[in-house]
Order: C-alpha cells, then sequence, then structure tokens
C-alpha cells in the first residue's frame, strides 16, 4: 500500500477569520434557585439589544472583558477537529497512492505526528487515517457575469447545493495507531520516496528512523465506518538510533533526490549527514558540519543539486553547504536581525530561498546574488515570530506564512 511509487497529497485550507461576539453573564443569587435564575437571565438578556459581530485582526484588535472569539465556519472550506490526546509539536502528511491532485470531496489523508506528553514514557508516534472528508465544492475560479442578478441568483443556488451537500455528508472517520516512543517528538518527518520511513528527532537527544508500513498498511486496510483510536501503543525498535548529537534538535530534512540521505541538526550547531546503505540502515558521519554560532533551527536540501543543502540559525544566518567540500559553509548570508526560526527552499524556481524570524519578519533570498545582498524582498507583516514557511508546488511566486501572532498568511 505504502511504496516508493506512492503519490503527493495537497490540502489546501482556507484563511482563519474569527468573529468578536458579546458574552451574556448569567449569575445565581445567594440561596437562589439555579433553573429560576437561568429562566430570570434569559428574560434579562432579550430587554438588552447583542452588539453585532464583527472581523477580528489578530495583532491588531483587542478583546475587551465582556467579548469572545468564535470561529466563522464559512471561512473554510473544510473544517473538522478531533482530540487526540496529547500536544504534538510537530506533524507531516503521509504520501499514499490517492492521486496527486485532488478536487472532489470526500477526501482521505493520512498523516503521521509525535506527542509532547507530561511524562517522557507517556509519549507516541501517532499514525493517522482521516476518511470521509467533507466540505463546500467551490469553483477554483469563480465565474464572472456582467448581470449582477444572475450572478448573485447563481451564488445564491451554489451557496444552497453547499449547504444541502454538507447536511448530507457523514462525519469524518478518524482512525489512529501508535508506537511508543521515549522522549518529547521535536520534529517528524517522513521521507517522501518511501512515506512508511520516518525520521524523528527527541527531547532525549537521539534522532531515530522508523519502518511503519505495518501500520500504515493496516490503517489503509481498514474502512471503518466509525471514528476509532488505539488506547494502547505498540512497541517496536527504530531501524537505527543515533545518540551523537551533543543536544536535542529541531532540523531534520530527507533529500528529494538521493533516497535516504538525511540531515539532522542540533541545538548545539551542529549538522550531521546521514548516508542510506544497502544493508536498509544508515551510516552516520561522526564528523558535523559546524559554521553556525548559535542553534541549527532548519534544514532544507536543494531541489535540483543533490550535494547542496541550506541551514539556519539562531544567530540570524542561512548557510548554504556543499556535502563534497569541506564541513564548512560555501556561503552564508546574514539574513535577518533575530533567530532565522525556518525557511523553505522553492522547488519551482530553485534560486529562491524564503526565512522567518523571531522578530516576525520574513524575507526572500535569490541564491544568485550570494556575492552581493540576496535579499529580494522583506516583509514585516507579522507582529509575532514566524513559526513556518512553505512555497507553493504549484505558484512560482506564492508562498504560506504562519506566525504566533495567531494568523495564517
Amino acid at each position: 500500500m505504502f511504496s516508493s511509487a506512492t503519490r503527493g497529497l495537497l490540502f489546501i485550507l482556507s484563511s482563519q477569520r474569527f468573529i468578536v461576539a458579546n458574552k451574556q453573564h448569567i449569575s445565581t443569587p445567594p440561596g437562589g434557585d439555579q433553573k429560576e435564575s437561568k429562566k430570570k437571565g434569559e428574560a434579562s438578556s432579550s430587554e438588552v439589544p447583542s452588539m453585532p459581530a464583527k472581523v477580528w485582526q489578530p495583532g491588531v484588535d483587542k478583546l475587551e472583558e465582556d467579548e469572545e472569539l468564535q470561529c466563522d465556519p464559512s471561512a473554510y472550506n473544510s473544517l473538522h477537529a478531533f482530540h487526540i490526546g496529547w500536544p504534538c509539536l510537530s506533524f507531516d502528511i503521509v504520501r499514499d497512492q490517492l492521486g496527486l491532485i485532488r478536487t472532489e470531496f470526500p477526501h482521505t489523508v493520512y498523516c503521521v505526528a509525535g506527542t509532547q506528553a507530561e511524562n517522557a514514557s507517556w509519549n507516541y508516534i501517532g499514525m493517522y487515517k482521516l476518511s470521509k472528508i467533507s466540505g463546500k465544492r467551490r469553483d477554483l475560479v469563480p465565474n464572472k457575469s456582467n448581470d449582477n442578478d444572475s450572478e448573485a441568483d447563481s451564488d445564491g443556488s451554489s451557496s444552497d447545493e453547499d449547504e444541502d451537500a454538507q447536511d448530507d455528508a457523514q462525519p469524518p472517520v478518524l482512525q489512529l495507531r501508535k508506537v511508543s516512543h521515549q522522549g518529547c517528538v521535536n520534529r517528524i518527518r517522513s521521507m517522501p520516496q518511501s512515506p512508511h520511513i520516518c525520521a524523528s528527532w527527541a527531547d532525549t537527544g537521539h534522532v531515530q528512523v522508523w519502518d511503519f508500513t505495518s501500520h500504515l498498511n493496516a490503517l489503509a486496510e481498514n474502512e471503518a465506518d466509525v471514528s476509532t483510536g488505539a488506547s494502547t501503543s505498540f512497541s517496536m525498535d527504530p531501524i537505527i538510533k543515533f545518540g551523537g548529537h551533543k543536544d536535542e534538535g529541531f532540523a531534520i530534512d530527507w533529500s528529494p533526490l538521493v533516497p535516504g540521505r538525511l540531515l539532522s541538526g542540533d541545538c548545539k550547531n551542529s549538522i550531521h549527514l546521514w548516508e542510506p546503505l544497502s544493508s536498509g540502515t544508515w551510516k552516520v558521519d561522526a564528523t558535523p558540519f559546524l559554521g553556525h554560532k548559535l542553534s541549527v533551527e532548519d534544514l532544507q536540501w536543494s531541489p535540483t543539486e543533490a550535494d547542496v543543502f541550506a541551514s539556519c540559525s539562531a544567530d540570524g544566518t542561512i548557510a548554504i553547504w556543499d556535502t563534497r567540500l569541506q564541513r564548512t559553509p560555501a556561503a552564508s548570508i546574514e539574513a535577518h536581525k533575530a533567530d532565522v526560526n525556518v525557511i523553505s527552499w522553492n522547488r519551482l524556481a530553485s534560486c529562491m530561498i524564503a526565512s522567518g524570524s523571531d522578530d516576525g519578519t520574513f524575507s526572500i533570498h535569490d541564491l544568485r546574488l550570494l556575492k552581493g545582498d540576496s535579499r529580494v524582498a522583506h516583509f514585516e507583516y507579522h507582529k509575532q515570530p514566524i513559526t513556518s514557511v512553505e512555497w507553493s508546488p504549484h505558484e512560482t511566486s506564492t508562498l504560506a506564512v504562519s506566525s504566533a501572532d495567531n494568523q495564517l498568511t
């Protein structure tokens, strides 16, 4: 079911929107009856006109004491929520054989995520299958019409059809398989060429590679009509467990060009190269790549050159490396005045790298301009640290940016 021949999966979520609504406070008088006071509260609340809801802008608007945020479902093509237990700091989409471009509901998606449990022994890596995902069927490009009335009628009809489709849709099904993991999972990544092979970074300072073939195949073969969750975790050994890093880390990336080639970077500025062996395991180079002054925050392989990769650091720089050269950077870019948290290498325009910083800014760098100022665009929209950047796999000049200011742009 899950092999090197699998195809990719892309999910597009519309922008998040919240509305502000007034809270109604219902109090119980001392010694009074709860049911009676509730009725009185309902009667009195009808006499006070409620304020109209308005769109809330993160980082701009502030919430008053009598206001609360409510999600506006109309902002989403598809919105579903599931409670899976412990929080997860990292997840990855697991590629499958269901097709690269998916436009028709219902959808199915496979994911892998790692927990951040209260006790180290309670952690696990979860493999999830979400099926029967319903949503609104919207045109990618809205129809244009010179007749405003006809357009309004058309939009209204489409909206009614969407609502009918939503009413008729079955609730999504969540299926879960757990594998015990010692320590919190800082980051987890599925290999593009062999999605059942996953690498995890633990807060214990270990990087591990796992083979989840049996678990993913079990999910793929199970066509349950009800939501299911694993009450117990399976115990299994990783293919390899590397403890050569000096500290825990978050940076890890699989090569898109050489199956099995892996990079891992830690909070002590070291980067290690993993080379796959014919025996099905890995050889980790004990000599690290050293060039950053502080923690390595993110790693990205070049989409076109098998021996070239980029790293970013809390020292404010982006480094370009060539594995065939000495263990020092081939080039270094002064990218931001604060920590560089994340980078993304453009798969369609390989000369472009996007970077996001702790100061809320993000930039675009042109690698053809390394001898001068490589920064060709700089944005100061977000108010809090940038937590993720990702180039579109379809549009050369489009990227998504998430921030601690509760916005995805």
